[in-house]
């Protein structure tokens, strides 16, 4: 049963043309002798419908050739029997879906010669019928005319739903890879600035034991920098240099109120490092991109950890571009130590980042 279901879909057009092409032998055979009838001889009739149906039979090869041989026997068997092709109503269907098959050509050429073919024909039939109208040469070829424009008017539209979903595609291909590149970027940003204190504490660490051993130390981390990194001399910040960056952020146009809860503790190199990157990248994504008038920092000393949370009134634009990482970056700095991090808009407008970074027990 579903394979003869499987058949019935792949093959209902088809079936369709056939039952057409019956209903049109049987509607000529029994109209044998009434007022416009066909005058030839039913060994002529019935063959003729047979012969103008097979070319439709013939279109998965021949797309064109097919649906356009249809009209050209069609136009040729009227000069034979001008009354034929006109008497049998169950013919203006299959001429109609045969036209909708050109007009449905991928091909935009081979499309419009299939409408002049249609048309031509057309006129051609309307013209051969005895005692013809102008409104027959008229009407005749317009219905085909719209069959041939509704093929042609489904296969724009699914030229453009193709068209849409490559696209759609594309962009969703383009902002992965982005993400990708921007989260790779991040993480060799903060590699370098990892290699930075381990070079600056392992320097400490081999002083006392010669310049010889310094330098080969110096030699393999120099190797685990990527090429083309200049090396970074200046000590790396830290949450001690948050008052200098919240006036330098002030000078640029954004007031910042920085506030300080719990009693400060000396934070491993690490984490004081990646605390302040978090609240620099959030305080120049609200400066650049958030259109926010104000933002407020708070930093939450606890034992065994700190928070750093900042807040800003405007309408929390914190994207990936040139000049930052964004929320992908921070994201990465939080992963890379344990923590949490949450973004969003506020209850009351503006746009909250909040993480938490675990401070590990220097005993332990």
């Amino acid at each position: 049963m579903s394979h003869l279901r499987n058949l019935a879909r792949q093959y209902w057009f088809d079936l369709l043309v056939a039952v057409l092409a019956i209903a049109a032998m049987v509607e000529v055979a029994l109209g044998r002798g009434h007022r416009g009838a066909p005058q030839t001889t039913l060994w002529f009739c019935l063959p003729a419908i047979a012969v103008l149906a097979l070319p439709i039979f013939a279109r998965r090869r021949f797309p064109f050739a097919g649906p356009a041989v249809y009209w050209v026997l069609g136009m040729g068997i009227t000069f034979v029997d001008p009354l034929l092709i006109p008497y049998a109503n169950a013919l203006v269907p299959m001429g109609l879906a045969d036209a909708f098959l050109l007009g449905n050509l991928r091909d935009l050429r081979k499309a419009g010669a299939g409408l002049a073919v249609v048309v031509g024909s057309a006129v051609t039939i309307a013209y051969n019928i005895p005692g013809h109208s102008v409104s027959q040469l008229v009407v005749i070829p317009l219905q085909f005319a719209v069959g041939w424009a509704a093929g042609f008017a489904v296969r724009q539209r699914a030229e453009q739903a193709k068209a849409a979903e490559e696209r759609a595609t594309a962009a969703e291909l383009e902002r992965d890879a982005a993400a990708r590149i921007a989260v790779a970027e991040e993480r060799a940003r903060i590699a370098r600035e990892l290699h930075d204190i381990v070079a600056h504490a392992v320097s400490v660490m081999v002083l006392q034991v010669g310049r010889a051993a310094l330098t080969e130390m110096r030699r393999l981390l120099a190797v685990m920098r990527r090429d083309g990194d200049p090396a970074e001399l200046a000590p790396q910040p830290g949450l001690d240099g948050l008052g200098s960056l919240v006036k330098d952020i002030g000078r640029a146009g954004l007031p910042v109120e920085l506030h300080v809860e719990g009693e400060p503790f000396a934070l491993p190199r690490g984490i004081d490092l990646s605390a302040y990157r978090i609240a620099q990248e959030a305080l120049t994504n609200a400066l650049k991109h958030a259109d926010a008038s104000h933002a407020d920092v708070t930093i939450s000393y606890a034992p065994d950890e700190v928070q750093i949370q900042v807040r800003d009134n405007g309408h929390g634009a914190m994207t990936s571009n040139g000049h930052g990482h964004g929320l992908i970056g921070i994201r990465e700095r939080v992963k890379l130590y344990g923590g949490e991090m949450t973004a969003g808009t506020a209850s009351g407008g503006g746009f909250v980042l909040s993480t938490r970074l675990p401070v590990p027990d220097p005993r332990g």
